[in-house]
C-alpha cells in the first residue's frame, strides 16, 4: 500500500507541475497541456513503479 501511495504522489506532482508549466508559464492551450500532463504523469508513474520495486 505505501508503494501505491508514492507511485501516485509521484504521478500527481509531475502532472500538475507540467500543466502549470505549460498553461501559465508557456500559454499553450488547456488541451495541449492535458495531454502533456498526462504523459508526463503517466512516465513518473511508471518510474515510480521501477524504483518501487527495485
Amino acid at each position: 500500500m505505501q508503494h501505491l501511495r508514492y507511485i501516485m504522489l509521484h504521478a500527481v506532482t509531475a502532472a500538475v507541475f507540467i500543466f502549470l508549466l505549460q498553461h501559465y508559464a508557456l500559454s499553450a492551450t488547456l488541451e495541449s497541456s492535458l495531454v502533456w500532463a498526462l504523459t508526463f504523469g503517466g512516465c513518473a508513474a511508471g518510474l515510480a513503479y521501477m524504483q518501487a520495486n527495485r
